[in-house]
């Protein structure tokens, strides 16, 4: 079942397309603003985001630019701005598509078919540098070479990878790969970063994950 994440202050528009792509056997994640659209994507994967431009708190646009800096993640603007100057701002700015409102609900999720259908080839490779993770056989790369890592070490250096150059919190981390956060797990975690390293730089990488004052990691290109 793919997730798709709604961000639409509109509750008539948010209600109906919510009962559609639902009937339709999608899971909805909604954000009703900017604020609340950032935390949905911290503690939920999604597979595709519908992105309305005017936000109470904030420029669908101006987020569209920030969140492809860090999530592999396609995004269809679906907005009441329709010059074509609005829809080549979008589309320049990370885009993968734009339906100006108002809209026919069929086309609305023949374009959600569509993305969905095109990101599926390359959303199984996610790369950084010279690592590429195949999310379908959970196998690591660096220069073609075989990373033999564990399930749970996959799982960590793919969100890391997923969230390269960024500065991830433990707890965030922790959150993606088990759902909570104890003592026994963050001793774990540390366990699977330090192999994670060892990994990495036996095979020249030149990648690094680095640890955090106050807590977490960044898998950054030395």
């Amino acid at each position: 079942m793919s997730t798709i994440l709604l961000v639409e202050d509109n509750p008539h528009i948010m209600k109906i397309n919510t009962e559609v792509l639902s009937a339709h056997g999608y899971e909805v994640v909604q954000a009703t603003t900017a604020a609340e659209a950032c935390k949905q994507l911290v503690w939920k994967s999604v597979d595709l985001i519908v992105l309305d431009i005017m936000l109470p708190d904030g420029n669908g646009v101006e987020l569209c630019r920030t969140w492809k800096e860090h999530y592999h993640v396609p995004i269809l603007f679906l907005t009441a701005l329709s010059e074509n100057q609005d829809i080549v701002e979008g589309l320049r700015a990370g885009g993968d598509d734009y339906l100006p409102k108002p809209y026919d609900l069929e086309v609305l999720l023949a374009r959600v078919e569509a993305r969905l259908r095109g990101d599926a080839s390359r959303r199984r490779y996610v790369s950084y540098g010279n690592l590429k993770l195949d999310t379908v056989s959970m196998v690591g790369y660096v220069n073609d070479r075989d990373l033999l890592l564990t399930q749970k070490e996959f799982t960590v250096l793919l969100f890391l990878t997923q969230n390269a150059e960024r500065k991830v919190p433990q707890s965030e981390l922790m959150q993606a790969v088990w759902g909570v956060q104890t003592e026994t797990k963050t001793h774990t975690l540390w366990t699977l970063i330090s192999r994670l390293r060892k990994k990495l730089r036996s095979e020249e990488s030149r990648l690094e994950i680095s640890s955090l004052r106050g807590g977490g990691y960044l898998l950054e290109q030395l």
